[in-house]
């Protein structure tokens, strides 16, 4: 069979994934800070584009459809395709004489707000970390040269829970000295506040602090040194037996050790606490709940006057100037559109939510009730990915706190009578019934789920043990506190 070369003509349907769909949906799913900073940036790169500080008249009529249309589809649909297969853009069909009848057009995004610099005083200084405090104190302890390179590079390899990451054989390669002056210069820094700190493990952690406080006495060293794992799953017993000692002399002892912190340093390198800014805002007015997009301090956007003037007057312009105005007033208002496009669904969204999650609005968690984005979807008639993509890293200031707005989609467990509960609300009820067991006495994860299930929740031991998990509360074994005597073993000699 030969080899030849043919042309065939073959009709295929493609979605094409233009720059301007692909800035609408970037903007769908932008946090409201992500969105401030991506109309920042329009303003610099975009001279058509301006922001108003003042009062200025709201567009009415036909003016108003031409800035502010209508969007019922989401951003993630397909792009028109004109005849000749080419991208057909929204403003093609656009009335431009229309348009340009007014010099003020713009989109309102919010009202602005003239704000204040803050007092200096109110200013915060710098934060100490655990290196600065160690630091400081290494110049203090009166080491010659080549002891506080040595600390330096102790200090500098310690986690932020101030533990030592490196061997002494390492610093000692690393820096041409002996391990001996290396752990010599270590025990300098072990004694710096906080202490405990530079320990290379935790039992080394804990005898430091015993050490300092006076109470490293036999028992208590033994205890650290060879039965952490035993005191850790509160095996007593085991303990009590090895050292041959009462239980009451080791419960004494582990009351002494819980006393001691396992992680020296975190009361410095503590992460800064992040503010969220909500984007929706639910207020309950009379019986039903209002919702209101956060649009403070977004700035309000127009075309500007200038180039507005040069349009009107196209005699003027050189055929690169024309064209050079005429792309970015597409861009702008593409970017306006997309804007007003993204806060409008949020809005569509947020009420959604509201609708379907009014009982937890009204009640709290334990009436949180299953959610799905389909669910969302079809009620907004819209597609999945378009609910995905605009509640993430979206938040809401309801009256049960700020949550995020994926917190109001979870799954769901079955009842007994057929109906459903929401995941969080049973983790919520586990929390519950962990807090007022008896702790002489911590219940298993099957009598929580007996309990559960007495309450109509069908759920199975495996899933109260892993919503337990993410709960971070222990296994039954771990929640005994160390002052509470469990009940003693059966001699088997008189069994």
């Amino acid at each position: 069979m030969a080899l030849e070369i043919r042309q065939n003509l073959r009709l295929t349907q493609t979605l094409i994934m233009t720059q301007k769909l692909q800035q609408a949906i970037k903007l769908l799913q932008l946090s409201r800070l992500e969105l401030l900073g991506e109309i920042h940036q329009a303003l610099e790169t975009n001279p058509v584009l301006e922001e108003t500080q003042t009062e200025e008249r709201v567009l009415e009529g036909p003016e108003a459809e031409v800035l502010t249309p209508t969007f019922e589809a989401s951003p993630a649909e397909e792009t028109p395709q004109a005849e000749n297969g080419e991208d057909k853009s929204p403003l093609d069909d656009m009335d431009w004489q229309s348009f340009l009848q007014d010099q003020e057009a713009y989109v309102p995004a919010g009202e602005y707000e003239e704000k204040e610099t803050p007092p200096y005083e109110n200013l915060n200084a710098q934060k100490i970390t655990l290196k600065m405090h160690l630091m400081w104190q290494l110049k203090m302890a009166g080491l010659d040269e080549l002891g506080e390179r040595i600390g330096t590079f102790l200090i500098g390899n310690l986690d932020p829970f101030g533990y030592l990451q490196v061997t002494l054989e390492d610093v000692a390669g690393e820096l041409g000295v002996s391990p001996a002056q290396v752990e010599e210069v270590l025990l300098v820094i072990q004694g710096f506040d906080p202490t405990g700190v530079a320990a290379r493990n935790l039992a080394e952690c804990l005898l430091l602090q015993l050490r300092a406080r006076g109470l490293d006495t036999p028992l208590l060293v033994n205890i650290i040194s060879e039965h952490l794992q035993n005191l850790a799953n509160k095996n007593y017993q085991a303990i009590a037996r090895d050292l041959k000692v009462s239980v009451d002399q080791i419960f004494q002892a582990a009351e002494v050790i819980s006393s001691l912190d396992p992680k020296p340093g975190r009361g410095f390198d503590v992460e800064e606490p992040a503010y969220l800014n909500p984007d929706v805002s639910v207020q309950k007015v009379g019986d039903d709940y209002v919702v209101t997009l956060n649009e403070d301090g977004l700035p309000k956007l127009k075309i500007s006057n200038f180039y507005l003037e040069a349009l009107r007057n196209p005699e003027k312009l050189t055929e690169s100037a024309r064209a050079y105005i005429q792309k970015h007033l597409d861009s702008a208002l593409w970017f306006i559109r997309s804007i007003h496009q993204r806060q409008r669904t949020l809005y569509r969204v947020a009420e959604s939510i509201v609708r379907f999650q009014k009982d937890f609005l009204d009640h709290g968690l334990s009436h949180l009730k299953p959610l799905t984005l389909r669910q969302v979807a079809e009620d907004v008639q819209m597609h999945e990915s378009t609910i995905s993509r605009v509640t993430t890293s979206k938040y809401m200031h309801t009256p049960q706190g700020v949550l995020e707005m994926k917190y109001f989609f979870n799954s769901g467990l079955n009842l007994a009578l057929g109906d459903q509960i929401a995941s969080e609300s049973v983790k919520e009820k586990i929390r519950q019934i962990v807090q007022s067991e008896n702790p002489e006495n911590p219940l298993s994860d099957q009598e929580i789920a007996e309990i559960l299930r007495k309450d109509n929740v069908i759920i199975a031991r495996r899933t109260v043990a892993k919503y337990r998990g993410m709960l971070g509360v222990l296994s039954s074994s771990k929640r005994k506190k160390p002052g509470i005597r469990p009940k003693p073993l059966p001699n088997p000699s008189t069994s």
